[in-house]
């Protein structure tokens, strides 16, 4: 089918293929189509018909593919197009299109599409005969035997599964058997995007429910995974295609907006684009300079952002330079010789984009207040930006060879490994392998693809994580451990610590803290902060396989009724051991509340007769640095000089009192120690507390929050030199990341 075909359905002739549109003028789409000559579908269906005249030539009706596949692979070897084009209109021969054109004619457009894009000769050969083994007598071994391993390999995958055997779960499961195939091999997803955009072109011959029902799909799985994949060329002209059938009163309007643009005397784009060349030219600068319109569903986009459009929206400058430095010596240019908007500056050849898309992105104001978006970027680039994984080639064969496989070189089935796999792609065939049931796995991927940006995290060990957008750390583990996330307690996110909600931010570093006991289960609430398929499917197994179970170690944002340290038994307990349970030492007020005067540590105070008490928010203890301040009744509470509520009093006005250690041996001190929940913690704190030889005068466990427990210990020391030993046997008690003083936290007056 030809590339201009127009679509019956729609309200007006479709976009051209993206490789043509962008170096178009911003005229109307019914006069751009004019500019380039249409492929007689007639004389295709005649020659599809009659055949090849003679053996060993090139058949007529497959020039046009011959045309553009030596565009981009000259010396390429055209014999297996040849041979797969005889095969596959004589086994279609006799088949029609719903349109009445002959169905040889379906698989050349296919075909067509990815030799403008670039495609190897592999690729084209497969899509020839993408059709026959589905709706033919060839086989899957005939194919294998004429055209090797390579290319059976590819057919197969985008071979649908019979609606006879899967019933309503053929589409579903086509498309995960399609992703399984796409993992080891991105060219059956970049035959089957060709496939589809040629169906959607020719929609029009179908009931208008079937229309929507195809386009949803479309929208929903196959243009994200262009969008993913990188093919821009395709994704842009389904997404025009899709909002033509789906909405076509807004399709009418962003028609209508293009035309009456197209109709304007001046043009805002050629005069900046002529600007632009003048300034490259004059710094030495070989450039080409573009004027890229927008397409019907950006146009739209723009629309509802911007709400009145001027003439610089309807179109971008695309800048083409031979070396990636170019790029930089082109952007310095224009920011120096126009006006740049620097808040759209975007560097994406340094950082590019999980697509393999590069570019950097800047724009110019004119005088006029018109802003222009500009795309600079290299050839190379510029092709890998509209062909995505087309352009790549075939990833087994050497850079040079893009010639059919044979069958004696192919790795067996299950030995592939495409190193061109994206990161979203690995992550997506593994959770596809839990989904129980083709429903889930349907609603899944649409959700998965949803989410078309990625960011990129740091594990401590150097390595890195790919992760969707607005991914927490739950997300993260399961990412890196898979079933055995079930075991983690916490996360450090850039050397601090975070709870398992924490969304992440490209660039983070992430240090995942697992639990050590074997009996760790994931929390159901871990489910609101689950952002992946992968995490979402595998805590939603457990639960389902443990009915009773998700309030366990793991579940630390609840009552902590489940947990040693977090239950009231356990407190009671622990008071009946001799201890006397307090409240916690930071509510305690900054001042006037005394503790009781440690029975060795004597200071001395700079007011005769008055009474020394050591301040209970901050628990001062030799060697530290101290002050005092007077209270009621003659009393002179003693701080910390870095506690809180000395910069409070001072605040206020109150005068210091000079004060100083004496003889020191007993003193108090509170700790709190933070950790994480486990079962024997409180035990094995106490027993650390004791082999020091430090009595335990009082002691508070809080209730568990966000996975996090928060125990107060004040503490008998027989000499302050203890303290910090003291300190590095409880931080050294497993599940206890923190230990410090306590230090009240006085509110700004």
């Amino acid at each position: 089918m030809s590339a201009e075909a127009t679509n019956p359905a729609t309200p007006g002739p479709v976009a051209p293929t993206a490789s043509a549109a962008a170096t178009a003028p911003a005229v109307p789409r019914a006069d751009r189509r004019k500019s380039r000559p249409r492929i007689d579908l007639r004389r295709l269906g005649r020659a599809a018909l009659l055949g090849p005249a003679v053996r060993g030539k090139l058949p007529d009706a497959i020039s046009h593919v011959v045309e553009a596949h030596r565009a981009h692979h000259p010396d390429a070897d055209l014999d297996p197009l040849r041979r797969a084009y005889v095969l596959a209109e004589s086994s279609h021969r006799g088949q029609m299109r719903k349109s009445g054109e002959p169905y040889i004619t379906h698989p050349l457009a296919v075909t067509l599409i990815l030799a403008e894009l670039g495609a190897e000769t592999t690729t084209l050969t497969a899509s020839l005969l993408h059709d026959t083994v589905e709706d033919t007598d060839v086989t899957l071994d005939q194919v294998r035997e004429q055209f090797g391993e390579e290319v059976r390999y590819l057919v197969d995958g985008v071979t649908k599964l019979e609606k006879v055997d899967y019933g309503a779960a053929a589409e579903p499961e086509t498309f995960r058997k399609m992703l399984v195939a796409t993992g080891s091999d991105v060219r059956v997803m970049s035959i089957k995007l060709a496939d589809r955009l040629h169906n959607m072109r020719t929609l029009g011959v179908m009931r208008p429910e079937k229309q929507a029902r195809i386009a949803k799909v479309t929208r929903d799985v196959l243009i994200p995974l262009a969008e993913r994949l990188g093919v821009q060329a395709l994704k842009t002209e389904m997404e025009d295609l899709v909002f033509a059938i789906l909405h076509p009163e807004e399709y009418e309007h962003t028609r209508e907006l293009i035309a009456a643009n197209a109709a304007r005397p001046d043009d805002p784009l050629a005069e900046v684009a002529d600007e632009m060349r003048g300034v490259l030219r004059e710094a030495g600068i070989q450039a080409e300079v573009l004027i890229r319109p927008r397409h019907f569903v950006s146009v739209h986009r723009v629309a509802r952002k911007r709400g009145q459009l001027r003439g610089t929206d309807f179109g971008r400058l695309l800048v083409l330079v031979n070396e990636d430095a170019d790029c930089y010596g082109v952007l310095g240019e224009l920011h120096t010789c126009m006006t740049p908007v620097v808040s759209e500056f975007k560097d994406f050849i340094a950082v590019p984009k999980f697509n393999l898309y590069q570019s950097l992105h800047t724009a110019v104001a004119r005088s006029d207040g018109q802003v222009v978006e500009v795309l600079i970027r290299t050839h190379q680039m510029h092709k890998v930006a509209e062909a995505g994984v087309v352009a790549l080639g075939n990833p087994y064969a050497p850079a040079s060879d893009t010639s059919v496989s044979d069958a004696s070189d192919a790795p067996a089935d299950g030995e592939r490994a495409d190193p061109t796999r994206p990161g979203w792609l690995s992550r997506l065939l593994d959770w596809q392998q839990a989904a129980p049931d083709p429903d889930t796995f349907w609603s899944t991927l649409r959700d998965d693809l949803a989410q078309d940006r990625e960011i990129t995290v740091f594990r401590p060990d150097g390595g890195t994580l790919g992760l969707p957008e607005g991914a927490t750390c739950v997300d993260a583990a399961y990412a890196q451990y898979g079933e055995d996330a079930h075991a983690c307690i916490g996360a450090r996110v850039n050397g601090r610590l975070a709870t398992l909600s924490t969304v992440l931010k490209d660039g983070d570093t992430v240090q995942l803290l697992m639990g050590q006991d074997p009996a760790s289960e994931p929390s159901r609430e871990w489910l609101d902060h689950a952002h992946t398929p992968a995490a979402r499917i595998a805590i939603q197994r457990w639960l389902a396989t443990h009915p009773g179970g998700g309030t366990g170690a793991g579940d630390m944002t609840g009552t902590g009724a489940e947990t040693a340290e977090g239950t009231a038994p356990a407190r009671r307990a622990y008071a009946a051991q001799g201890t006397v349970a307090s409240r916690p030492a930071d509510a305690a007020a900054a001042e006037g509340t005394p503790t009781t005067r440690s029975r060795g540590a004597d200071v001395l105070v700079d007011r005769p007769g008055a009474s020394v008490r050591l301040a209970r928010c901050c628990t001062p203890v030799p060697p530290d640095e101290i002050t005092g301040f007077a209270v009621r009744g003659g009393v002179v509470t003693v701080h910390r000089a870095e506690c809180a509520a000395v910069a409070h009093m001072k605040g206020k006005g109150r005068a210091e009192i000079g004060v100083r250690w004496g003889d020191t041996t007993e003193c108090r001190v509170t700790l709190v120690a933070e950790s994480f929940g486990r079962p024997h913690l409180l035990a094995d704190l106490t027993e650390a507390i004791s082999s020091t030889g430090v009595d335990i005068v009082s002691a508070t466990v809080e209730p568990p929050s966000q996975q996090r427990v928060r125990h107060t210990y004040t503490l008998l020391l027989p000499d302050a030199a203890h303290l910090p030993a003291l300190m590095r046997a409880m931080r050294d008690v497993p599940g206890v990341y923190d230990v410090a003083r306590a230090q009240h936290q006085t509110p700004a007056s």
